[in-house]
């Protein structure tokens, strides 16, 4: 859960082509990182559900299976598909609550069908990326991100009391507390390889201290072959969906789209982490990511297993430790995963850890998801508007988490279904971040041809703009010197693409207090002027004809961001202004 140390220099970026007998102990180490969440988030799920042991030995094939799939095809890169980057995928332990919950009251089949049908959920987030960018902001993710933490944390406390009848009432909590305790040790002691090795540490204590109290079931691990394929449980679709399918279908479809959220940052930590020097994120790779992920749930969704997701803290840990970002490791993790998966007797083993011991896990896990949740919000700043909406998402996603009012106003039946806090308290951030998004200052657009004749529209544009906002006129010459910079900047990169036709230009301004947010929006090819300023910022030269206009940008402006998308680049410029 940690992104270990920095101290190790980048040897090989991801483009780099590292050794493959490199590629293939990395891998294993990557694959060891992974292992432990992949198997414990399945096994928590579906024995939370209440299904049998066939059920349980597919799905945790099936997700070694589609983890392994999903990382090489992420590291591979092909057309609009994949990161080309390492991107360690396991099942996703934000799945659990409303697994265990759709299972219990629809059915596995009706679980399945849900998760089929939301894979399009994060395809079509990936293509409209661009568009929903201001809607699911840090905000809205991070408080989901939260209530979904809280809502999967009594499955938790339940699993310590998923003992034998016989068992003493002692052993549960005494094996919980030994599991967290060792694990906080880790934590806060660890360093390096031992770190990393902290969850197989403290669940090997867990399980020493439950072979005492003789819980532990070692007539599975005997009974089990050492490889082979586990026996196909009765898997199947709801074809003909009922009320439970669409009570339940706005929920799966929020927390699909807060996998998507947390994988396009997770994508945009690990570009951070992959590079010797600093680059702006190419938003196409986070695209190609997230498609990917949608396909894994598509995946998951036919094999009746918990959907994917990346996680870049284990990505940054093994990047860190080894210091190889090289892509190859995916093929690399996705060859050990593989091989694990057709070793029934390592699978064997992992099953039969008991079930306070996966309690404790699930509860540090979602106790640092929680805070991971907060750190998303905090990371894009709070201001008196963004508090109101965590406020009133969290007060009344668990105020009315399973409350009889839903049920009063919806029927017992789809109010039990619709009364999920994470679902109210989405529906509430995204309806209050739509309210302040038509509240906010009204916004100004000009459309126009991506080309210097346009230059004096967008001047004219600007300069109308200033005098509302009544700025003086040095900040209104300096608001049409960024405008004309940027368009500069950006018609110097389409005059080197090979293309007859003049693209379209959308450009936007918000006034922001004393700041005004300018945002270009076009089809270019080339270069981002955001690596392309961080180039000069390093350069002492004198500059040239080429580089005057981004000079005069970085002058001009109080912040630059280039984002690069498929078909589209927005580029991003602030302009302070005073009356």
């Amino acid at each position: 859960m940690t992104t270990g140390s920095t101290d190790q220099p980048i040897r090989f970026e991801p483009e780099e082509a590292c050794p493959p007998l490199t590629a293939l102990v990395v891998g294993f180490q990557g694959a060891a990182l992974i292992l432990a969440p992949t198997v414990l988030n399945v096994a928590i799920a579906v024995r939370s559900s209440g299904l049998d042991d066939t059920y349980l030995n597919w799905s945790v094939f099936a997700a070694l299976v589609i983890s392994a799939a999903i990382t090489a095809f992420q590291a591979i890169q092909l057309w609009r598909f994949g990161a080309g980057h390492i991107v360690l995928t396991c099942p996703a332990a934000l799945f659990i609550g409303i697994m265990v919950a759709t299972v219990t009251s629809a059915g596995p089949s009706t679980f399945a069908s849900l998760v089929v049908a939301c894979c399009v959920v994060q395809i079509a987030l990936a293509w409209w990326l661009p568009t929903l960018r201001r809607i699911f902001t840090p905000v809205v993710t991070g408080t989901v991100t939260m209530l979904i933490a809280v809502s999967v944390l009594p499955i938790a406390f339940n699993s310590v009391q998923d003992l034998p009848d016989d068992a003493p009432a002692i052993s549960g909590p005494l094996i919980a507390g030994t599991t967290l305790l060792v694990s906080v040790i880790m934590i806060l002691r660890a360093s390096g390889p031992w770190r990393l090795a902290g969850p197989f540490i403290s669940i090997l204590a867990g399980c020493v201290v439950a072979v005492a109290f003789g819980l532990v079931d070692a007539d599975r691990i005997a009974s089990s072959g050492w490889f082979g394929v586990p026996e196909l449980p009765a898997l199947s679709f709801d074809l003909t969906p009922g009320k439970e399918f669409w009570a339940l279908l706005p929920t799966f479809a929020i927390l699909t789209l807060v996998i998507g959220i947390k994988t396009i940052s997770d994508g945009v930590a690990i570009q951070q982490g992959s590079r010797r020097r600093p680059r702006s994120i190419d938003f196409r790779q986070i695209q190609g990511m997230v498609k990917v992920n949608g396909i894994g749930m598509f995946l998951a969704g036919i094999a009746g297993t918990l959907p994917p997701m990346s996680y870049s803290s284990f990505s940054l840990s093994l990047i860190n430790l080894t210091g190889v970002a090289a892509r190859r490791v995916g093929i690399g993790v996705a060859i050990v995963f593989l091989v694990m998966a057709f070793f029934s007797k390592l699978a064997a083993v992992l099953l039969t850890i008991p079930g306070p011991v996966l309690g404790a896990y699930l509860m540090l896990a979602m106790g640092m998801l929680f805070v991971s949740g907060w750190q998303t919000i905090l990371r894009d700043g709070l201001d008196p508007r963004r508090v109101l909406v965590v406020a009133l998402a969290s007060a009344l996603g668990l105020g009315l988490h399973n409350h009889p009012i839903m049920g009063d106003l919806f029927g017992d039946d789809v109010g039990s279904l619709l009364g999920n806090g994470v679902t109210i308290g989405a529906v509430v951030a995204i309806g209050m971040t739509f309210l302040l998004e038509a509240t906010n200052a009204r916004r100004s657009r000009l459309e126009v041809t991506l080309d210097m004749a346009s230059l004096p529209v967008i001047d004219e544009f600007l300069t109308q703009l200033a005098t509302r906002l009544k700025w003086n006129e040095t900040s209104t010459l300096r608001l049409r010197a960024a405008g004309e910079e940027t368009l500069v900047s950006i018609q110097a990169q389409e005059n080197d693409a090979d293309s007859s036709e003049h693209p379209r230009l959308i450009v936007n301004a918000r006034p922001q207090g004393t700041m005004l947010e300018l945002e270009f929006v076009a089809t270019t090819r080339q270069e981002n002027v955001e690596d392309q300023l961080a180039y000069l910022s390093n350069e002492a030269s004198l500059p040239t004809f080429d580089d005057l206009s981004l000079r005069l940008l970085r002058h001009h402006t109080s912040a630059v961001r280039h984002q690069k998308f498929h078909g589209v680049d927005i580029v991003t410029v602030q302009v302070e202004g005073s009356t």
